[in-house]
């Protein structure tokens, strides 16, 4: 087994919603980010590259290469599912905590663990997506942003 860990944050800017766990869900404000600053996936795809001793999302997908302005970060999803793959481990878990005050993340967290599922292979029930506040502290309570952190549990296929 191999467990890993991962954590994202983005602050917020201009838009009209926010994209989390492949789901574009309503908010007044947007994120600012190279790709499309899914923090749910980029926070899951640093805790299977780790699992993996891959080094991170930067590492794969470097905010510095034009390719990936404006990406879907479901691809950066698929890709970490196969490196997962290639070397013989499949998902035995992944719990997932988004950190802010909004958006409320209750009404979209089953359409969010559908995506993870699907993208991963997996089955839903080994995914969890849950959210918490800051109690209006730091900077994701001041509004100023979004986080997210997520931990795998990988086994051998």
């Amino acid at each position: 087994m191999r467990i890993g860990q991962g954590f994202d944050v983005h602050a917020f800017g201009e838009g009209d919603h926010v994209t989390l766990g492949g789901v574009r869900v309503p908010h007044r404000r947007g994120v600012v980010a190279h790709s499309d600053g899914d923090v749910v996936i980029h926070a899951l795809c640093d805790a299977i590259f780790g699992a993996l001793a891959l080094g991170d999302i930067g590492r794969h997908f470097p905010p510095s290469d034009e390719r990936w302005r404006d990406a879907d970060s479901r691809q950066f999803l698929r890709h970490a599912a196969m490196l997962m793959a290639q070397h013989g481990y499949t998902l035995g878990n992944a719990d997932i905590t988004v950190i802010g005050e909004a958006p409320k993340i209750g009404p979209h967290a089953q359409a969010m663990r559908e995506n993870l599922a699907v993208d991963l292979d997996s089955e839903v029930g080994r995914i969890s997506v849950k959210a918490t506040t800051t109690e209006r502290l730091g900077f994701c309570g001041r509004g100023e942003g979004i986080a997210a952190q997520a931990c795998v549990l990988l086994e051998r296929a």
